[in-house]
């Protein structure tokens, strides 16, 4: 398969996604004014209070509000249901629709990566990106950045439910830490966010849209690539649809796929690179197999426990927290402070769910809001709730196409509960959390539970979980970086097999992180601007195994 076209316009690299990687590499690579940077994002730019007040996310999460609302596939281990996976579908991408929750992960997550053939991506190599990224209003050298164009801050929601859940978290014995990004991520204690004096710091704040007056910097919006143009085996620019016209735009030097662990590995199959017989199941011309696209999805599974209260520092539907709002509302116009503020998820832990582990496995979120089915069942009244997720699940999942309509969806299947030591470690990570709840510091807030906890047997907690489980919305994975047949892109996140082409976003990554992925895809944007910017006046690269094919 091979296309000579001509082509509308020029560009040197072309990034298709305008979300967490994708911004972070624009911004880098724009840096340098002798390369010229086109970002193409099928979403909106949402430069409006939906994108800057940090509890306007309530709006699109639930709902196909600038998110493309995905569902997995049915999960034998979740009983046959569907598992709900939002993604932004904006400038930003799921940096615009999150909870802003700034994590990176653990040290070890990543010397794993290097220990598996990745040279470049141990702890010491990554941290120096993270700090390159952050501009943080508390903690500084040598763990933290103050310089970055991501601004990382304090809550600034004053709720005295952190007390609380702080004061919960002593009584239950654990460490309690200010830092989760410190020296030791375990422990309880209050997130840190990606917000900016109040307001929504996300990636396209962040690293593009100070910086659209650069001559050499253009980004297109609602634009919606359909597949990636070869020129052999070399990509040599996209197919896209902008206003209802489709337009073929030239990459000089490389197309880069950022479009996330659902999308990337969807357009480098509709552009026949993947499996061949999947790709022939649905007569797409075979540009080059590699069977790993799409395979190795991972997820954290997700418990919710939910609790109703009284309180108004919780968000919820009532007369009196009808008046609390129009209060917090006035409160954030002229101090940009108070319940709106709120990335909901404000008291965290990383915690190991039994002496077994060895390192935190189980991670938690305290949202001050009752939360039912992803917020997309609403009831009356006021509600606490703490999400636990299985940091590092052993089960892997896939991603294939539907169809070959690139705005069809495409099968998602994180496979959750596959492998039985992700269901066991689950249920001892159910009961540190019900214990920590219960602590009197915390049980005082709440009167009763949502839905029934109060389980003895194992094998009640295990049906509990079946019940309930869902997606968190941290899908890593199905362009797996690695050396081996199943890998998708090398150490440089070359695309194995062909020239041009590389995978900037979270689906390179070999495993999930401990953590939220935010922080690590834009990590990962920097990390690949720096490699990128240094092969810009060398010979076109490939990757080992392309120079071999």
């Amino acid at each position: 398969m091979t296309d000579t076209p001509r082509f509308d316009e020029t560009h040197d690299v072309i990034v298709i996604g305008g979300g967490s990687s994708g911004s972070a590499l624009a911004g880098r690579l724009s840096e340098d004014p002798d390369t010229q940077v086109l970002v193409l994002e099928a979403g909106a730019d949402v430069n409006n209070w939906l994108g800057t007040v940090p509890t306007a996310a309530v709006l699109m999460v639930p709902s196909k509000l600038h998110n493309y609302a995905f569902e997995t596939v049915p999960q034998p281990g979740l009983n046959g249901r569907r598992g709900y996976v939002p993604r932004g579908k904006m400038l930003g991408g799921s940096s615009g629709i999150n909870a802003m929750v700034y994590t990176r992960g653990q040290r070890e997550d990543y010397d794993e990566w290097a220990a598996l053939g990745n040279s470049g991506w141990g702890w010491n190599d990554v941290l120096p990106f993270f700090v390159k990224s952050e501009s943080n209003d508390t903690f500084g050298a040598p763990l933290h950045g103050r310089d970055g164009p991501l601004k990382v801050s304090q809550l600034r929601s004053d709720n005295p439910l952190q007390a609380a859940w702080l004061a919960a978290g002593r009584e239950a014995g654990h460490i309690i830490t200010n830092d989760f990004n410190g020296e030791s991520q375990e422990g309880i204690g209050i997130y840190q966010v990606t917000q900016d004096r109040g307001e929504r710091c996300s990636a396209a704040r962040a690293y593009l849209r100070p910086h659209l007056d650069r001559p050499n910097l253009r980004v297109t919006v609602q634009a919606q690539v359909q597949r990636v143009l070869f020129d052999g085996r070399r990509a040599v620019g996209v197919e896209v649809k902008v206003g209802g016209q489709l337009r073929r735009l030239q990459a000089r030097r490389e197309v880069v796929l950022a479009a996330g662990a659902i999308q990337s590995p969807q357009l480098l199959m509709l552009s026949g690179v993947g499996d061949a017989a999947q790709l022939q199941q649905h007569g797409i011309p075979v540009l080059h197999h590699l069977p790993g696209v799409g395979a190795n999805l991972q997820d954290h599974p997700d418990f919710v426990f939910g609790m109703r209260t009284s309180s108004l520092h919780t968000f919820g539907l009532s007369l009196r927290g009808g008046l609390a709002f129009w209060r917090a509302l006035r409160r954030y116009r002229t101090e940009r402070r108070g319940m709106l503020t709120s990335n909901f998820a404000e008291g965290g832990g990383f915690l190991r769910s039994s002496a077994a582990q060895q390192r935190p496995d189980v991670q938690l979120h305290l949202v001050v809001a009752g939360v039912e089915d992803h917020a997309r069942k609403l009831g009356w009244g006021h509600g606490l709730s703490c999400h636990m997720c299985l940091l590092r699940p052993q089960s892997r999942g896939t991603l294939k196409l539907a169809s070959r309509d690139v705005n069809a969806a495409p099968l998602i299947d994180p496979a959750f509960f596959q492998h039985p030591d992700d269901l066991a470690q689950m249920v001892d990570g159910f009961k540190l959390t019900r214990a920590l709840l219960r602590q009197p510091s915390l049980r005082a807030h709440w009167q009763r539970e949502m839905w029934n906890t109060d389980l003895a047997s194992d094998a009640d907690i295990e049906a509990l979980l079946r019940q309930r489980t869902d997606t968190i919305y941290h899908p890593v994975g199905t362009c797996r970086m690695g050396s081996d047949d199943m890998a998708v892109v090398d150490a440089r996140l070359r695309v194995h097999g062909l020239l041009g082409l590389r995978v900037v976003d979270a689906s390179i990554m070999p495993t999930l992180i401990s953590g939220n992925t935010n922080a690590p895809a834009m990590m990962i944007g920097e990390k690949a601007a720096q490699m990128m910017r240094a092969e810009a006046h060398e010979p076109l690269s490939a990757s080992p195994l392309a120079q071999a094919a």
